[in-house]
């Protein structure tokens, strides 16, 4: 008679990380995929010019946006704003950031008007300075 009892299997001490390895993948496309498209914000047309880059020391600027109809938007969002809740939003955001620089990124067509009161507008919310953004011109223009 044998003794089926005496040969004991050893316990498999090792992590199965097959399915770990998965999961991570299945994420990292899902991130590649919807990165950009949060981050894409309004389009405008910038003009172009002649300038150099603004030193940015380790603050991201505020930007905000004016399309071609003169609308305003709040950094990235998608959603116009109206003139009093940009400068209350700009206001709040001053005053916990006060050295942040503010940009103003305005479609090409529009209207001279429409940035300018955005300028003031941004100025009377407490920036003490306003840039505007461009797209680098193409050599030989």
């Amino acid at each position: 008679m044998q003794a089926y009892g005496r040969r004991r299997r050893r316990l498999m001490s090792e992590i199965n990380v097959v399915p770990y390895i998965d999961v991570m993948l299945v994420l990292l496309v899902i991130f590649m995929i919807t990165t950009p498209l949060l981050t894409e914000g309004v389009k405008v047309d910038l003009p172009q010019a002649t300038t150099k880059p603004i030193d940015q020391k380790d603050k991201e600027p505020l930007v905000i946006t004016i399309d071609s109809k003169g609308r305003y938007y709040y950094e990235e969002q998608r959603r116009p704003v109206a003139s009093d809740e940009l400068r209350r939003r700009v206001a709040a955001f001053l005053r916990a950031n006060p050295q942040t620089p503010v940009l103003v990124r305005g479609d090409k067509s529009a209207a001279y008007g429409d940035v300018i009161r955005a300028m003031a507008l941004l100025q009377s919310a407490g920036a003490p300075s306003v840039g505007l953004v461009t797209e680098p011109s193409a050599p030989g223009k």
